[in-house]
């Protein structure tokens, strides 16, 4: 009878995450930001391999138990994936009925360079709180604001890092958010006492990104004119019926997903309403994308069919709209998922194995002050955002192994719920194999590494909370009575 595995030692995880990361150096500078439509999740797969070798025949593992963790990893993925399809499925819709048009329409008309940056972070911040969620918020009107900036004339980099950085911080500060609900459960408060905690480190860091998007908006030279946007206003409501009666469609999904309804059947909801809207306010349209002639109730079907599942466009008589027109529906995101899924096994079996717990145990045992102890949680969110690709790990793990070291040297839970989110779940969106950095890159068109150097608020949030446990700023503790009971 075969005995049990052993326990790993640190150098033994250390082999596949270092081939990993080798590999993937190795791999960014072969095929750059076209990483994600095969390379990396190749990389994830033959890294996942060692990660199998190592556990097998030096731990001594059966195939079964890894693959069970192999599934498990990725069962844990797959409302996200379901997610991306209807994701794909929205924008598609939302094209064709002129919804994002109209959004592009209606922005430049009040949005000026100077203000732009500004303006796509706080309005993304806003509706983010509003809905609970960064990835809705990316999707909808941060599809619109990237339209809105490249025809501003801004490099599509800086827009998403705008966006991203407003879209995360309402998903951090939003009671709606699933993260700021998970965050407190791990760590054992409660949520209010959460979000109280957290608001202090976050809304200093969300001031410091609007000041240097507000810099930055003072001197950025755009390549764009006050000509060029009028003359895109002009083309865009030339080939579509431009119509408020459109912000129906995006008010009844916002609406539904501040009542809490699930995101699956709101984004549905928000794509089928999409596709009706297309066939009452743009019959011109429905027939370009059909591109036959017929009966409009059979172009209208192929036409919305088309949106949801494939690569649409709308040719116009401007090469910059036209780039602003095009969506690939569910079918768009089928390299992400497919990045996802491989991550996912390398995950899996990383974690079953117990080869990322070793290495967190590692760091903990290194631990002895307040300020080294919430920049080592800090340092294994990011860790585990990078290993297991998924946010939700990222806090999970972490929010686990840190509980009772954070209670014994009298730290309420508040000072590590903070510390996993301001960690956590902001900076998923900077690895690009990660659940969260592979769909903003998919949903946006803009490759991770382009927009990651901009996302001032991811960035400085997790150095904004080492900062104030070094200078014991913000930190709570028990007193002598509370750490009795």
């Amino acid at each position: 009878m075969k005995g049990m595995p052993k326990a790993p030692k640190v150098y033994d995880a250390l082999i596949p995450l270092v081939f990993l990361i080798v590999l993937l150096i190795i791999n960014i500078r072969i095929f750059g930001t076209d990483g994600l439509a095969g390379s990396n999740q190749i990389v994830l797969i033959l890294s996942a391999t060692v990660a199998g070798i190592v556990a097998v025949f030096k731990l001594g593992y059966s195939w079964e138990t890894l693959q069970e963790g192999i599934v498990k990893s990725i069962s844990s993925a797959m409302s996200s994936i379901l997610i991306l399809f209807l994701i794909g499925a929205l924008a598609g819709t939302w094209l064709l009925s002129g919804i994002v048009p109209a959004m592009i329409y209606y922005g430049l008309m009040v949005l000026s360079p100077v203000i732009f940056l500004f303006a796509a972070c706080f309005i993304s911040a806003i509706v983010s709180i509003a809905t609970g969620s960064s990835w809705t918020t990316v999707a909808t009107v941060g599809v619109a604001l990237l339209g809105i900036g490249k025809a501003l004339g801004f490099e599509e980099g800086i827009i998403a890092g705008a966006i991203i950085s407003g879209a995360y911080f309402g998903d951090k500060m939003s009671p709606l958010s699933d993260t700021t609900n998970l965050a407190p459960a791990m760590a054992g408060t409660d949520l209010f006492t959460h979000i109280r905690h957290m608001a202090k480190t976050t809304i200093p860091t969300m001031l410091i990104t609007l000041i240097l998007f507000i810099v930055i908006g003072l001197n950025y030279e755009t390549s764009g004119s006050v000509e060029d946007v009028k003359t895109i206003s002009a083309v865009i409501s030339s080939k579509f019926n431009i119509n408020p009666m459109l912000f129906i469609v995006p008010a009844v999904v916002l609406v539904m997903i501040i009542k809490r309804v699930p995101a699956l059947p709101a984004l549905l909801t928000g794509a089928l309403l999409g596709g009706v809207f297309a066939l009452i306010f743009q019959p011109e349209i429905i027939k370009e994308v059909a591109s036959e002639e017929g009966a409009y109730s059979y172009l209208g079907f192929k036409s919305v069919m088309m949106a949801l599942f494939g690569e649409i466009g709308v040719v116009t008589s401007n090469d910059i709209v036209n780039e602003l027109l095009v969506t690939r529906g569910m079918g768009g995101m089928l390299n992400t998922i497919w990045l996802i899924i491989c991550a996912m096994v390398f995950g899996g079996i990383m974690e079953e194995s117990g080869m990322l717990k070793v290495m967190a145990e590692a760091v903990i045992r290194k631990v002895h002050r307040v300020g080294s102890l919430i920049a080592s949680t800090a340092a294994t969110c990011v860790f585990f955002n990078i290993t297991t690709s998924d946010q939700y790990l990222a806090i999970l793990v972490p929010g686990r192994m840190y509980a009772d070291v954070y209670r014994k040297r009298g730290l309420k839970p508040e000072n590590l719920s903070r510390t996993l989110e301001d960690s956590a779940t902001v900076t998923s969106v900077l690895v690009p194999w990660n659940t969260c950095g592979a769909t903003q890159a998919s949903v946006l068109g803009v490759a991770t590494l382009t927009y990651a150097p901009y996302c001032f608020f991811n960035i400085i949030s997790p150095l904004m909370t080492i900062l104030y446990g070094y200078f014991n700023l913000g930190i709570s503790y028990y007193e002598p009575e509370e750490e009795l009971v």
